[in-house]
Order: structure tokens, then sequence, then C-alpha cells
């Protein structure tokens, strides 16, 4: 994009322009001509500035193609997330299904070797859950905690001091230290004197 010297503005017209450009273009009388170093030394600048111009082009495009990247990296992170849990918990389907066809041919002396399979079964979805970082919320015997307990009735106890999970309905489930699922609970309290 070179400019020619008819395209190149005087000195009047230069001062609109930020400052440093100002001060160090030469002032000059509105009847006077460029000389020809002050000609080139403008055609200089403006090949700075195409240079600078065609670099901030490059950077915002490759800035562009960046977001575009990260963005598509993270729709697959997403997608794939779960597949290392999955590939764990597949043996643990292999093996349900193992289990029901030996219960369909089984007699009741096979009804033992079932039952322990399927607790294996069950340790084995566990430890997979618990890899991918899975925890159970114990509540039983502990104080009641509505961060992490869900009170769907309380019981009169001697037994278990008012406030405390007197039972656990149904376990609570954590993802590291964030709670999927609050365990359901039942919690003590004082045993009302009779009149």
């Amino acid at each position: 994009m070179k400019k020619s010297a008819e395209n190149i503005p005087t000195a009047t017209e230069t001062t609109t322009e930020s400052p440093a450009i100002a001060e160090e273009t030469p002032a000059l009388a509105p009847s006077e001509t460029l000389s020809a170093e002050a000609i080139e030394e403008l055609k200089t600048r403006a090949a700075k500035a195409d240079e600078h111009w065609e670099r901030l082009l490059r950077t915002t495009a490759d800035f562009d193609n960046f977001k575009k990247r990260a963005a598509r990296e993270k729709q697959d992170a997403l997608r794939y997330a779960t597949e290392s849990l999955i590939s764990k918990i597949i043996p643990v389907l292999d093996n349900f299904e193992m289990a029901l066809t030996a219960a369909q041919n089984s007699s009741t002396e096979g009804l033992k070797s079932l039952q322990d399979g399927v607790t294996m079964i069950q340790s084995q979805l566990k430890s997979a859950l618990s890899d991918s970082g899975l925890e159970e919320v114990d509540a039983t015997g502990k104080p009641f905690d509505p961060n992490i307990h869900e009170a769907v009735s309380q019981q009169e106890s001697d037994d278990v001091p008012e406030g405390h999970v007197m039972q656990q309905l149904r376990k609570g489930y954590k993802i590291r230290e964030r709670l999927l699922r609050p365990a359901t609970v039942v919690v003590a309290k004082k045993v009302e004197p009779k009149a």
C-alpha cells in the first residue's frame, strides 16, 4: 500500500494526528512544499504503519483461531469426560448380565453363589465409582447437618442424642467435595415426658 507524494498530507494536516507524529514532522508554511528527505521519511513511516497494521491483522486472526480451537477442545472434553468412567462400568454390566443368566438357570443350591456374585459386582461398581471421585455420605449416628443431610422425620429416642441422625434411609453421595445427593435421614429428638 504505497502512497504517492500527492497523497501525503501537508504539515497543517498532520497536526490533527497524534502529538508524537506532529512533533517529529517538520512544520511547514502552507505555501512550502515538502523536501525529498521529508517525503522519504513519510514513505518510511507509512511503510512501518502498513507493517504494524498487517501484524495487527495477523495477531487478531491468530487470536480468533485460538478462541475457536479452545471452544472446540472444551466441547470435546465435555463430550468425552465420562469416557474413563464408562469404560470402568462396562465390565460391571457384563457381570450383571452373567449373573442374570445364572439366576435364570439356577437351582436352590446356586442361590448362595449367585448372591456372592452379585456382592462382587456391587463391590466392583463401587470401586469404579470411587476411582472417579465418588464418596458416600455416611450419616448414621452423626450430628444432623442440613448441608449434607435431608431430614424426612424426627423420632423420639433415649439411645441417640437429640439432633443426631438416628437412621439413614437413603445414602448421600459427593463427587470430590461437591454434594451430588444429600443423605435422607431420620433425626432423633428428646423423649417427651408423659403427663
